[in-house]
Formats: structure tokens, C-alpha cells, sequence
């Protein structure tokens, strides 16, 4: 993968971005997207939902039970 650093200008505009950006030359081509790692302010440990989210993903139970995937391998 190539790397580029970017001039401060450029970085001061893409330091508070929260989605894709299209990135385009001054004729107005699309040379690429910038993708942030995470939202503006953000914390490296914090989490893109919401608490409310989460108890609610918590209690939606989906799947197969441990016990009836390693039956269902233990039988192939």
C-alpha cells in the first residue's frame, strides 16, 4: 500500500469528518474516498452504538446454542 502525508491544510479539513469523503482534484475528478478510522472526538476504546443499542442487541437472542453447533460438527 502506498502511503501519503498531507499538507496541515489538508489534514485540518479531514480532522473532523465522520463519514466517507470523496476526495477530488481541483478539475473536480474523483481521485478516491478517504475513510475515517472513527468519528471526530472520539475515544480509541469507545464504541460506534449506542448503550441502549447494545442491551438491546443483548437481549436478542439468535443462533444455535454451543452445544447444538459442536453436535451438528461432531456428526460431518
Amino acid at each position: 500500500m502506498t502511503s501519503l502525508t498531507l499538507s496541515a491544510d489538508a489534514l485540518s479539513e479531514l480532522d473532523n469528518v465522520a463519514d466517507v469523503v470523496e476526495i477530488r482534484n481541483t478539475s473536480g475528478r474523483v481521485l478516491g474516498y478517504f475513510h475515517p478510522l472513527r468519528a471526530p472526538n472520539a475515544t480509541a476504546n469507545s464504541s460506534p452504538f449506542s448503550d441502549e443499542t447494545l442491551r438491546q442487541r443483548q437481549q436478542q437472542r439468535t443462533g444455535k446454542p454451543l452445544s447444538d453447533v459442536l453436535a451438528d460438527l461432531s456428526s460431518q
